[in-house]
This record gives C-alpha cells, sequence and structure tokens, in this order.
C-alpha cells in the first residue's frame, strides 16, 4: 500500500463529495437562509447525517477491520462467516433502534433542540421532517460495513465515492427549490432516505466480490461476536468524538435564534479539509497497520505511524492558518447570496474562525485514534472522549448565557485539544508510538511553511478585498483564485525546504 496515494484515493472522491456539499448547502442558503425552516431542517438533517459521520468516517472501521483483518488471515470462509454473523446482528439492532425512534420522535427531537419546545409550530415541523429523514440511519450504518469490508481489503475508491450520491439527489431537488417553496423541505428529507437506500445499493455492487451476504435471523452471539461489539460501542464515541461535540453544540444552540444554521455553515466549511487531514488518513491507515501489529512488524508501525502524522499535519495546518486570516471571506464567498444576509455571513465566520483553531486537532484526534484502534484498544480513546465532550458541554452551558452561541465552537475546539494531548500521552506512556528521526525536522518546515502561505493569503485578501466584499456577486471566483495562489505557494514553498518530498508519493507502507 502507498500511503499518499491511497489518502490521494480516498481523500479526491471525498473532496468532490464535499464539493457537492458545498453546492448543495449554497442553494439551501439560498432558498432558506437562516430562517426557522432552515433550522427545523438542520436539526432533522443533523441527526442522520451525524451518524452518518459517526459510522462511516473511521467508527465502523474501528471495531470492523482489526478483527476482520484477522479472520481473514485464516481464510475467505472465515472471514465472511464473521462478516455475515455481524451483517445479520447489525440489521435487527439497526431496524429496532429506527422502529423505536419513529415511535418517539417527539422526545428524540425535544432532547436534540429543546430550544425548540418554546415554538410548536418549529418543533412540530422538526418531528415530522426528522421522522422522514430517519430510515437514512438504518441505510448508512449498513452502507459503512459495505465500506468497511472494502476498505479492508485496500479498496478505498468506492467507499469514499459512496456519499456523492447523497449530495446529487438533494442538489436535483434543490433545483426545483423556486416550485417547491416551502414544501423543499419535505422533498429534501425524503431525498435523505431515498439517498441512503442508493447508497447501499451501490456499495452492494463492489462488496460482492469479497463478501456475499447471506440472511439468518437466528441470532448467535460468539465470543467474536462480542467482542466487536464490545469495541464498536467505545469506537463511536471515540472516533465521532468532534461529531457529538457538534452535536452537543447544535442542542445548546437550538435556544438561540439561527444559531443552529451559524454553526452548521461554519461546519460545512472546516469539514472539506478534515475529511482529508484526519478521516481520509485514518481510514487508509487502519487496515495496514492493524496487518503490521499483527505480524508484529516494529519497523513498519513506526514509518507509517510517523508517516500519517506528518500528512496529517502538512494538510491540517496550512488549512488552519487560512481559515484563521480569512473566515468572514471565505463565507461571504461561499454562502452570501439571496436569503444568506451580511448578519448570518457575520456570525458563521465568528464560528469558523474559533473551529478554524481547533482544526488541526480534529485532524490528530482521528490519527492518534487510530494508533488505538489497530492495537484493538477502542476503551481508552473512549475515556478520554467522555472527558473531552464533558468538558466541552461545561465550558458551554456556563458562559452560554453570557456570551451566546459563539461559545459553542470555542469550547468545542479547547475540549479537542485537550482531547488530543490525552491521547498523546497515553499512546506515548504505553509504548504504542513514538517519533522516528525525521519527523521533528518535517514538523518545524511545515509548520514554516504555513506561515509563509499565511502571509501570503493576508496579503492576496487585501489585494482583493474589494472583490470579496458581500455585494460584490462573483466573489466566489475571487476565493477559488486565493485558495488556488495559496495552495501553489504552500506546495512550492514545502517543495524547496524539503517539507515535503516526491519520494514520498512512490514510498510503499
Amino acid at each position: 500500500m502507498n500511503l499518499i496515494k491511497s489518502t490521494g484515493t480516498f481523500g479526491f472522491y471525498t473532496i468532490i463529495s464535499r464539493l457537492l456539499g458545498y453546492l448543495r448547502d449554497v442553494l439551501i442558503a439560498i432558498f432558506l437562509g437562516t430562517s426557522f425552516l432552515a433550522d427545523a431542517f438542520f436539526v432533522a438533517f443533523r441527526i442522520p447525517n451525524t451518524f452518518r459521520r459517526l459510522f462511516a468516517e473511521g467508527t465502523f472501521n474501528a471495531a470492523f477491520i482489526p478483527s476482520y483483518t484477522s479472520e481473514s488471515t485464516k481464510g475467505k470462509l472465515k472471514s465472511n462467516l464473521f462478516a455475515n454473523e455481524i451483517f445479520n446482528l447489525l440489521f435487527l439492532v439497526l431496524l429496532f433502534l429506527v422502529l423505536i425512534a419513529e415511535i418517539f420522535m417527539p422526545v428524540v427531537v425535544s432532547l436534540i433542540a429543546p430550544g425548540f419546545t418554546e415554538n410548536s409550530k418549529k418543533i412540530e415541523l422538526a418531528i415530522d421532517l426528522t421522522r422522514i429523514t430517519f430510515p437514512f440511519l438504518l441505510f448508512v450504518s449498513l452502507s459503512s460495513f459495505f465500506a468497511a469490508i472494502l476498505n479492508s481489503h485496500n479498496k478505498f475508491a468506492a467507499a469514499s465515492a459512496a456519499p456523492i450520491i447523497l449530495n446529487l439527489v438533494l442538489i436535483g431537488i434543490l433545483l426545483f427549490g423556486n416550485f417547491l417553496n416551502d414544501k423543499i423541505i419535505y422533498y429534501l428529507s425524503y431525498g435523505v432516505s431515498i439517498a441512503g437506500f442508493l447508497q447501499l445499493a451501490f456499495l452492494y455492487k463492489y462488496v460482492k466480490k469479497f463478501y456475499s451476504i447471506s440472511f439468518n435471523f437466528k441470532i448467535k452471539v460468539n465470543s467474536k461476536v462480542k467482542i466487536f461489539f464490545k469495541k464498536l460501542l467505545p469506537s463511536i464515541f471515540s472516533s465521532g468524538v468532534t461529531q457529538i461535540n457538534i452535536l452537543v453544540g447544535t442542542i445548546i444552540a437550538s435556544f438561540q435564534a439561527s444559531a443552529v444554521s451559524y454553526l452548521y455553515y461554519a461546519d460545512r466549511i472546516y469539514q472539506i479539509n478534515l475529511a482529508i487531514a484526519g478521516i481520509a488518513i485514518g481510514v487508509v491507515v487502519l487496515p495496514q497497520l492493524s496487518k503490521h501489529i499483527y505480524l508484529k512488524k516494529k519497523n513498519k508501525i513506526l514509518l507509517i505511524q510517523n508517516k500519517a502524522l506528518e500528512l496529517s499535519m502538512f494538510l491540517s495546518l496550512p488549512a488552519s492558518v487560512a481559515l484563521l486570516i480569512g473566515s468572514e471571506e471565505i463565507v461571504s464567498a461561499l454562502f452570501g447570496y439571496g436569503s444568506f444576509d451580511s448578519e448570518a455571513v457575520f456570525n458563521s465566520a465568528r464560528a469558523l474562525f474559533y473551529f478554524g483553531l481547533g482544526l488541526p486537532a480534529f485532524a490528530l484526534i482521528k490519527v492518534f485514534s487510530t494508533f488505538f484502534f489497530a492495537n484493538n484498544d477502542t476503551k481508552t480513546p473512549f475515556f478520554i472522549s467522555l472527558l473531552s465532550v464533558t468538558l466541552n458541554i461545561l465550558i458551554s452551558l456556563y458562559y452560554f448565557k453570557s456570551i451566546g452561541f459563539i461559545i459553542i465552537p470555542i469550547a468545542t475546539s479547547i475540549s479537542s485539544w485537550f482531547n488530543s494531548i490525552v491521547l498523546f500521552i497515553y499512546l506515548k506512556n504505553r509504548n504504542l508510538f513514538k517519533f522516528n528521526d525525521i519527523f521533528f525536522n518535517k514538523f518545524f518546515k511545515i509548520v514554516f511553511s504555513s506561515l509563509m502561505m499565511g502571509v501570503f493569503f493576508n496579503f492576496l485578501t487585501q489585494i482583493f478585498k474589494n472583490q470579496l466584499v458581500y455585494d460584490y456577486n462573483f466573489k466566489s471566483f475571487y476565493l477559488l483564485l486565493l485558495v488556488l495562489l495559496g495552495l501553489a505557494f504552500y506546495l512550492l514553498v514545502s517543495y524547496f525546504i524539503k517539507a515535503f518530498k516526491y519520494d514520498d508519493i512512490k514510498l510503499k507502507y
């Protein structure tokens, strides 16, 4: 396996998905802005979409791949039998969960958006929409099962391309926004669940080569299945801690008008980088790292871990710098159209700035957690994540009344840095990770390149400030130009000071 090429494959399709997601959100911003209709839809979309991120973005892999990899070494029959036992039990549990949630949806929505209960029209709309979107949870979770099998065999393209389907379906609906009026939120909600089913069918087409479904609802929970589910529940919490923190933020933000929408739009922007700097690297690294740990190849383990950490910093640090410098210009250029007014731009940009401070930490959590998961340890990241989420809640609740929704991204970043630092300390103390001879040399070069890019990016925003103001119609074009120029400058500096070497692309891991 080649780490950079595999990450590039996963990252390419993920970027396509995120760019289409951006187009989707631009259309939502135009038709819904930050209205109460937008808040209601975002809550309905947030619940299944949070589960999608929890399952699809490495969490299911964390519990499944190490066990499946060890079974694969014993032959296809053994691995297929193990996979079928997991699939059948997972299907029944998810079906039961969806049915219970549909029945008690008023309670579910009240827990997720307690601030909505003060407005009967808003809470009723959110309940209706969430009932429509919730089956997506079943489809996307089973899709993640198929994706984990593909990733186990180092097949990353189909799994990373599948989320594109959701965005294509929602964009197709939004293109008829002028004709659908307020009913558009219902069509979007149905589109979410339909897209989930299409995604499942798409992945099954590719997974058939490695795995064939055998329905058997005579529940047999052997020791291997028990071990898997014992690992799954902690991994959901620990690998998805950033998403859980965002969900916590949504709950608290529901008490302030339009705050849910501000956070949603800010979240959409930094997630584009996190998809590659943290999620893609974690997903790509896990199968090979699990294999080398199982075979006790220490040199390979050390190489993969350091390269994964190095690549994560190479991707997340310059993005963080850019978000801190140009948060308002970025939000304005991406979403500042139609119903998304200048106040919405200002508030979303404030949220984005503080999320930007935490971006490297969000990526580090994904990478460090993967190191634990490859060692079949999901409990340690779980307990650390539990402390992180508790810290996030305490900070958010204590300051929310005095400074409003902006405390949520601040608290999320603080708790995420706490999480990443504690994960690192535990890895070092248990001898599960150590730096190789060249890491710090590369790291300081990455920091220098990022700072130089920041100076250059700030210079560009000053030159094009008149083209990036809210009222300018073609500001998105100039933002794209700035991003491309900044990226080219960063890569050029990195190449000349050898923060990045072309030979790394060819290196096998």
